[in-house]
């Protein structure tokens, strides 16, 4: 082998492709790295021959996909078939229903006997009316009785139902600032004649002691005292209220300690003044105030033919009824409901009958049901 002959040079160990450290791959899977090059399996003397790759901007890596953890496992749904016998079921319980709730919906059921017969027309031909039961009067309705005097009642003397004649005293009101000016009336009576009694005497001693004026005067004012006396007296009678006819007391609205006026009693209740004592006829005959719409006026008998039925509400009963008269005079309906606060355009006639009271369930106030017919 020559010495000169020269010696295939050296292969220069070209350097390997970088291996790509810093930008793995997307789809590489982080538990999965590629193995890097090692440094190890370059020569010594190749290590220096590879240049250096100039350093690089880190670029950004892809998150690595870490590995999720697992849904947690859903329980089985219901196989198709189990879900569908439950529907099955479920509209079959529906079905049943249903028939259940038509068929006791459908059962007619029989109705109740009334409590009491319904009020219905004794005439071939006759008119309504409503009524309402009031003692029975030669004119007018009950006895309102109000007092002439204002103050508090010191005292009651009757009861609701009791019978009283003309002249009982009903209720007192205090009365003692009446009885002070009736006592200052007699005091200035008495001093008045003093006055004349001495100047009287005085005259008939002596008539020039006395002149005639002055004795005339004197008698004046005895004339004028014992007039003051007796307006002072009147007045002290009004204090003690007494009934006026002989009958029933159907109301007391006022009570001991309670202050009334002329205007009555205020009521409370209904913000209206009530008459203190309401009284009535005796109670042997009863009678009925019918009211009949004005537009039935037309067809109201003649009182000579005229005749009557009247049914008690809430019962079987039925009273013939007969005819007293007509009052005159068409009023608004509001005098069924004692309310002045009732707007009605409808107006009645009054008519009014009569019945004997025996063992009826029937009392002054009470409504009833009317039918007047023809004979």
């Amino acid at each position: 082998m020559n010495v000169d002959e020269p010696k295939p040079e050296a292969k220069v160990v070209e350097p390997k492709p970088e291996a790509k450290v810093d930008e793995p791959k997307a789809e590489a899977k982080a538990d999965e790295p590629k193995p890097e090059v090692k440094a190890a399996e370059l020569k010594p003397e190749d290590k220096a021959a590879v240049p250096k790759p100039e350093p690089k901007a880190v670029e950004p890596k892809p998150e690595a996909k870490v590995d999720k953890p697992k849904p947690e496992a859903k329980p089985s749904k219901p196989k198709p078939e189990f879900r569908n016998k439950i529907i099955f079921t479920l509209s079959i319980v529906g079905v049943l229903a249903a028939l259940v709730a038509a068929y006791l919906f459908a059962m007619q059921r029989k109705a109740q006997p009334p409590v009491f017969q319904p009020v219905s027309n004794p005439y071939a031909s006759a008119i309504y009316a409503n009524g309402m039961i009031e003692s029975d009067q030669s004119s007018g309705e009950n006895i309102n009785i109000f007092p002439e005097v204002s103050g508090p009642i010191i005292k009651v003397f009757v009861h609701e139902g009791q019978q009283v004649s003309a002249g009982t005293p009903l209720f007192t009101i205090d009365d003692s600032v009446q009885r002070a000016t009736v006592e200052l009336a007699e005091s200035n009576l008495k001093a008045a004649r003093d006055q004349y009694d001495k100047r009287r005497a005085s005259y008939d001693i002596d008539p020039e002691s006395v002149s005639k004026d002055v004795l005339d005067t004197a008698e004046d004012a005895v004339n004028q005292t014992t007039a003051a006396l007796k307006a002072a007296n009147a007045l002290l009678q009004y204090y003690s209220v007494k009934a006026p006819v002989n009958g029933v007391v159907l109301a007391v609205n006022a009570a001991v300690g309670g202050y009334v006026s002329s205007q009555g009693n205020y009521d409370t209740y209904t913000e209206l003044f009530d008459p203190i004592v309401v009284m009535g006829a005796p109670q042997e005959h009863m009678a009925v105030r019918c009211f009949v719409d004005e537009i039935l006026v037309s067809r109201l008998p003649s009182k000579w033919h005229i005749q009557a039925q009247m049914s008690i509400r809430g019962t079987d009963i039925k009273v013939p009824l007969e005819f007293v008269r007509v009052q005159p005079y068409v009023s608004p309906k509001i005098e069924l409901s004692n309310e002045k606060q009732e707007q009605v355009d409808l107006r009645v006639l009054p008519v009014i009958f009569r019945f004997e009271k025996k063992d009826a369930p029937v009392y002054p106030g009470q409504q009833v049901d009317v039918y007047i017919g023809q004979q």
